[in-house]
């Protein structure tokens, strides 16, 4: 099990919290809880993590802001190597 929490201001507004909730209530081994007084998303991920990118993106496409609580397990961050262009 992996735990998450997520910061996303404006997160309250019942039109954000529709549309939340139709993105991640598709998502497999996905428990969430929302906490609205201070719009934070609390996640557990039982199973298959997305990448950190991918959680970012659904937020977005809301019109909102991700910005992860504490640090990202290693799990959701792909293991990109970068290279310096010569």
């Amino acid at each position: 099990m992996v735990e998450l929490e997520i910061y996303a201001a404006g997160l309250r507004q019942p039109e954000k919290m529709l549309g939340l909730a139709l993105e991640l209530d598709v998502m497999p081994g996905l428990r969430y809880k929302v906490d609205t007084n201070h719009d934070i998303v609390y996640m557990e991920f039982h199973g298959d993590i997305p990448s950190a990118m991918t959680i970012e993106s659904i937020f977005r496409k809301l019109g909102l802001q991700a910005r992860f609580v504490g640090q990202i397990p290693p799990e959701a961050n792909p293991n990109k190597k970068t290279q310096r262009i010569s």
